[in-house]
This record gives C-alpha cells, structure tokens and sequence, in this order.
C-alpha cells in the first residue's frame, strides 16, 4: 500500500459527515466473535483535510467531557493516523469533529462507532483506497486503545452492517453473515457503570470442556439459524454458559427483564457487548416496542434511569450524511 496514493489532490473533497451505527457485540454465545448493527443510536464525526500535516480532533460534543482531545489517546484521531501512516500518506493535514450520539460505556460499541465514522471519512476524502473489511485491522487499533483489547466484534459489523462472524484473528478472517427479514433488536441502556476493562477481567481465563461443548454447538447453531432465517433455532442457541453467568451479577434486575423479554415474544435476550446494555431480538417492531416499553418500567420501579432503542438490524454500516 505504500505506493498508493489518492487520485484526489488535497482540499478537492472539503468536508464529510459521517455517520456510523451501534452494535451489539457477542450476540449472547459469541464472545469476541459475533455481532450485528443497529440503525440507531450512533455517533458523527465531521472531517476536513488541510494544508498542515498531522491530525488534530477541533470538536468533541455530547461526551460531558469524558473522552481525550489529544489526538494520540482519541480512537478517532489514533485509528486515522494509522491509517494514513499504512497508505504512506503522512504528508495530509486533517482536523475532526467528533459528536457523541450515544452514550459512553452503554456495551453498545460507542468507542466502535466513533473509531469506525472517522476511518469511513478519511478513506472517502482520501479516494477509498481501501475496502470497508480492509478498514477493519484500523478499528480493531482504535478498540486497543478504548479497552486494551483489539477484538472486531464491534467494529467489523459497525463497518460491514449487519451480522458478522470473525471467524479467527491470527490471520484475522471476518465473515458478512445473512439476517433474517423483519428482525428487529429491542435494546435497553440501564444508566448504570459497568466499564469494558472491568467486565473484562471478571471473565475465567479457563473453562470447563463440557461448557466449551455447549458453547460451540450454539454458535454453530445461531450462525445456522441466520441463514436458514430459522428464528426458533436461534432463540435455542442464544443461551452463553460461558460469560452472562458471570456479567449478568453487574446487571440490576437482569433475570427479570429475561423473563419481561421472553414473555412478551422475544426470540432470545441477552447482554449486549459488555453491558450493561441488554437485548431482545425480535421478529416485529411491534414485539420490540412492547419489550422495551415493560423493561424500562420495571428498571423505573427499581429507581434505575434507562434509555431505549428500537431498530431493524442495520444493513449498511456507515454511511455518508
């Protein structure tokens, strides 16, 4: 890649907006190695190529001051060095703002969404040099940083759409898997702390076989039902005796907005990346509505704020506004 350059002089493009989705990570039995994108919520980022080069983040809104502006410690501004430093591009100047849509630590890819929306915006000021998968190894760099973990089970489907499977890391190898007609995700944010590196470290470092067993038979089960578009199959297979066990203690009221979810229709629950985001896949809009609805309901009778979304599983991934 040293050798490519943009077929575009610097300044001729100005300035792109990009929007780029959510994700749910895991999927409930695919830890690191599964996950889908929602149409909502999502983050924004506005980039500009300038004379002057290096890369600097001007903007940084609806973050209450959380996230770095130095432009090494931000996924944005690190993710797109690294992808300028890969196509010999040093020379670019370029300034980014970076407007947070969603909320941070919600186990819904907000580092991802951010890292994926400025790598889409240079690789289109730049000429698309590279493939959305090509972008992939960029993001992954990004989710380094946020967590200290370069997995892709937000970032491959933030940046393909829809479900994605890695199937290995080391070569990294990310599948585009089918999903079913009229799936709808009902997700619901409980406004409580659970930080990814935290929820990371409570996860055994080894596992019984027989767990391992059950585990493998239901990953090969969801990625069956996808392409069957059997819904009862992948309500069977979304079941994780691996990782929820030991997460779910972080997630007030989680067995009963389980059973809220399965009562009123829900193909299968479960946590969304790192929580405290939970789940339902569903196979209407009208069944995600009524989920939500009861979920949010019974946090307020625990004195628990949350915030709700309801969305077709995201085709696209991110996309220019």
């Amino acid at each position: 890649m040293s050798d490519r350059k943009s077929k575009f002089p610097l300044g001729d493009l100005g300035v792109v907006k990009v929007f780029a989705p959510a994700t749910v990570a895991n999927v409930v039995c695919g830890f690191d190695v599964l996950g889908f994108a929602v149409n909502e919520p999502g983050d924004v980022v506005e980039m500009k190529l300038t004379n002057t080069p290096g890369v600097i983040i001007t903007k940084i809104t609806g973050d209450d001051g959380r996230l770095p502006m130095a432009s090494e410690k931000n996924t944005v501004s690190a993710s797109v060095q690294h992808y300028l430093k890969h196509i010999n591009r040093l020379d670019v100047g370029v300034e980014i703002e970076l407007h947070k849509k969603m909320p941070i630590g919600s186990g819904l890819g907000s580092s991802s969404a951010s890292t994926v929306a400025g790598l889409f915006a240079i690789n289109n000021l730049m000429g698309k040099l590279l493939t959305a998968k090509e972008l992939v190894p960029f993001a992954m760099k990004g989710e380094e940083l946020a967590c200290g973990y370069g997995h892709a089970d937000n970032v491959a489907p933030a940046l393909l759409g829809g479900f994605v499977l890695i199937r290995s890391y080391d070569p990294l190898d990310v599948i585009s898997l089918p999903t079913p007609p009229n799936m709808f995700a009902a997700i619901v944010y409980p406004e409580v702390d659970v930080p990814t590196k935290d929820a990371r470290q409570m996860i055994k470092s080894k596992v019984l076989l027989k767990d391992a067993v059950t585990q493998w038979g239901n990953v090969a089960g969801l990625v069956s039902g996808l392409f069957m578009q059997d819904f009862e199959l992948i309500g069977r297979s979304m079941k994780d005796v691996l990782i929820e066990p030991t997460r779910s203690i972080l997630i007030p009221g989680f067995d009963d907005l389980r059973k809220l979810a399965m009562d009123h229709g829900a193909i299968g629950f479960g946590i969304s990346g790192s929580g405290p985001s939970v789940f339902a896949l569903t196979k209407d809009k009208e069944t995600a509505d009524k989920i939500v609805q009861q979920q949010q309901q019974h946090l307020k009778n625990l004195e628990i704020n949350s915030k709700a979304f309801v969305s077709a599983v995201n085709a696209e991934g991110p996309r220019i506004l």
